[in-house]
């Protein structure tokens, strides 16, 4: 895959990688991973789309300064721009986790006006799952914000997510997914930097119930597809049920044996779902 940059008017560094030729089709991976979380599906899709796989703000090689504040609006506006300049006015595009969240909190400011869109698991307009444990993690990453902190916390991090973790994560023990954890990290211990932008990030970006969707629903007047794993404990399949019953036209499909890793565990038919959407 070709490795680009994009700019943002603040100076917002947007890396992205990109294969095939045709309709551009971008997906947007899921908080501390990066855009290696979809390569496993590019093969089955570069032959039909120009497959557009960007590292979210705050990943892999994009930016993490903390100038920037790094709240929804933020994330939605770089995204906006991106979008404009990279995809073009009516792209194909979808998301996972943090990368749906953008996604959505970007059509709810009339941001972008996709073709279709793709929502893969996320927790859409519930609360989040493991309250517990998402809690604990604000709370480490804040700390990052505490000038002496930041290096602890930036080496605590690489102690807690270790590449053992993308087995757990995978419902099929996928054999990449140790590589994908491994090098979302890579390069995390000791900067400091990151840890601060880390904590910028944790305090500005809400947790609760985002009750405000079930006003967007209604509104979404291009092709979604809600595309799902049975396996998931961090965003069960009841809620992507509830938002099909509230989005006219809403397609959900559900992978069996699939789980918060869907790319890993199924990627083939990941790839034929998303071509079978997307045309």
């Amino acid at each position: 895959m070709k490795l680009r940059l994009y700019h943002h008017r603040d100076g917002a560094r947007v890396a992205y990688r990109e294969a095939g030729i045709g309709p551009p089709l971008a997906l947007l991976h899921s908080a501390t991973l990066s855009h290696k979380e979809f390569e496993p599906v590019v093969e089955g899709l570069a032959d039909r789309f120009r497959v557009v796989l960007p590292d979210l703000p705050l990943h892999g090689d994009s930016e993490d300064r903390p100038r920037h504040p790094y709240t929804p609006d933020w994330f939605a506006e770089v995204l906006a721009g991106f979008c404009h300049e990279v995809l073009g006015p009516r792209p194909l595009i979808g998301g996972h986790g943090l990368g749906a969240e953008i996604l959505l909190h970007a059509l709810a400011r009339e941001e972008i006006a996709p073709a279709r869109l793709i929502l893969l698991p996320n927790r859409l307009h519930r609360r989040a799952e493991h309250r517990q444990l998402r809690r604990g993690f604000r709370i480490a990453a804040r700390a990052g914000a505490i000038p002496g902190l930041d290096h602890v916390v930036s080496h605590g991090v690489r102690l807690i997510f270790r590449p053992d973790l993308g087995l757990r994560l995978s419902s099929r023990g996928a054999p990449g997914a140790r590589d994908l954890v491994r090098h979302a990290f890579a390069d995390v211990g000791g900067n400091a930097q990151r840890a601060r932008s880390w904590a910028r990030f944790a305090a500005s970006w809400p947790s609760g119930a985002q009750h405000d969707l079930l006003d967007l629903y209604p509104q979404l007047a291009m092709p979604v597809l809600l595309l799902w794993a049975d396996g998931d404990l961090m965003h069960p399949l009841g809620v992507a049920e509830e938002a099909r019953e509230l989005i006219d036209g809403a397609v959900l499909r559900v992978l069996p044996g699939t789980g918060y890793l869907i790319a890993y565990d199924d990627p083939v038919g990941m790839a034929r779902e998303l071509a079978a959407f997307c045309g």
